[in-house]
């Protein structure tokens, strides 16, 4: 079973745990306010204490028994406190990329016509249905850091989260599957399978089934990077990988992720992460 036990346990006042994208947080004390970004939709609900969002235009105040839907790429400031005495305990869903692609391929009656609505860019708190109730009571017994729950449980999980969202509100459906227009090729999808290749701003537009002026539009929505960043992170990052693992030599790596001479990639790579290629090759 995958888990990610890096329970921040530097800081013995915060604790979070993560199981197949289902994160259990516990704070116990005041002094936690994060600038949170969520690379992903989520949902956030408040077990105990108390949750304060700040988005620099407006506060949104979650209680207990409370929850929240949070955007893909949306900036926000997070304060987590004790409320009341109970310390705060909240319940984090994630839904990936590719978790939503999967589920759209199963929820036929939820696919909506194109003209449909989507919310806008911002928090929303949700309503306390039962849905959302049954789901986050039925999640509680895992705050017991003894009691680990199984992943393919998580899956249904994050499954019943979905469903939850998409029984509140039409206009969720559009939102979260905004990824899988028909015309369309997931823009992510092909800049990771192709980053090591050369193209301009309008190639990939044509390849992903794009006009250059959606292409723009639909990548800040993925990214906060230009596509051409974009490209040399991504090629940065895979030779970093490379270079861990060994076996190859830093001329046959540079050349394999889409550099076209050494000089540039040393440049960017130590520009990115303080050392040369050679020194963590050693």
């Amino acid at each position: 079973m995958k888990q990610d036990k890096k329970a921040e346990q530097a800081n013995p006042m915060k604790v979070i745990f993560n199981y197949n994208n289902v994160f259990f947080s516990f704070y116990y004390d005041d002094t936690h306010g994060c600038i949170h970004r969520s690379r992903e939709f989520a949902m956030n609900y408040v077990y105990s204490g108390e949750m304060l969002l700040d988005n620099g235009k407006e506060q949104i105040h979650v209680g207990k028994g409370e929850c929240v839907f949070i955007p893909r790429d949306h900036h926000i400031t997070m304060y987590k406190r004790t409320f009341k005495g109970e310390r705060y305990c909240g319940i984090f869903l994630m839904f990936t990329r590719n978790f939503l692609k999967e589920m759209y391929t199963k929820f036929e009656q939820y696919k909506m016509p194109a003209n449909t609505p989507k919310f806008n860019n911002g928090v929303i708190k949700l309503p306390k249905t039962a849905e959302i109730t049954s789901l986050f009571a039925s999640m509680t017994p895992y705050f017991n850091l003894e009691v680990k729950p199984q992943d393919d449980l998580m899956q249904l999980k994050l499954q019943e989260g979905l469903l939850a969202l998409l029984h509140i509100d039409k206009r969720f459906v559009p939102t979260l599957f905004d990824f899988n227009e028909p015309w369309k090729i997931d823009i992510l999808d092909f800049m990771n399978q192709n980053y090591m290749y050369e193209f301009s701003m309008e190639d990939l537009a044509h390849y992903t089934g794009r006009s250059l002026a959606t292409f723009k539009r639909d990548f800040k929505k993925v990214s906060d990077l230009t596509p051409g960043k974009w490209l040399i992170r991504k090629r940065l990052e895979v030779a970093y990988s490379l270079i861990k693992e060994g076996g190859k030599t830093i001329t046959d790596i540079y050349t394999e992720v889409g550099f076209k001479n050494q000089s540039h990639f040393s440049t960017a790579f130590k520009k990115l992460y303080g050392v040369s290629p050679t020194a963590i090759s050693i």
